[in-house]
């Protein structure tokens, strides 16, 4: 599998696992521990690999990758923040170099999440606001709302009070 695939394919299981039951059907606790530990253990591998990529799409696709990984899985043997931390480091020499793009707002989001800095979501408008409104795709629709929610919601397992 090429470090293109892993990383799709890493994307999609964290997809999945952070959005498993917002369909309606039940979520079992075999099926969550089961996906968890899956996005966990591909996380590691993609992690860990040497390969971190040949260009700055992939790079940001790893990245991204991982990213999401570390966001969706609950597993974490002590070395979470400090591998989001080096992913971070990484993004921030991507970000100025990618283009405007799904893959640049979908990294700008997943980084926002983890250190809600409001230029990054100055830099998300900024891509969203070069779309035609009437050609959108779907991905770009889904990669829309999800920085709007991440936006709206920064702080999702804070209690704020009033």
């Amino acid at each position: 599998m090429s470090l293109s695939e892993e990383a799709i394919t890493l994307q999609r299981a964290a997809h999945d696992l952070m959005y498993l039951g917002m369909d309606g059907s039940p979520i079992y606790s075999d099926d969550l521990s089961r996906r968890n530990g899956e996005v966990y253990r591909l996380t590691t591998a993609l992690y860990d690999s040497v390969a971190k990529g040949s260009t700055i799409e992939e790079q940001a696709n790893v990245c991204l990758a991982l990213l999401m990984g570390y966001n969706a899985s609950f597993v974490d043997h002590g070395e979470k923040l400090e591998h989001i931390q080096v992913i971070l480091n990484c993004c921030w020499d991507l970000l100025d170099a990618l283009p405007a793009s799904l893959l640049k707002l979908r990294l700008l989001t997943a980084c926002y999440g983890e250190v809600f800095d409001e230029p990054l979501v100055e830099k998300g408008r900024a891509i969203i606001a070069l779309w035609n409104s009437t050609l959108i795709t779907t991905e770009q629709q889904e990669a829309i709302e999800e920085f709007q929610n991440v936006v709206d919601n920064p702080y999702p397992w804070e209690e704020v009070k009033d």
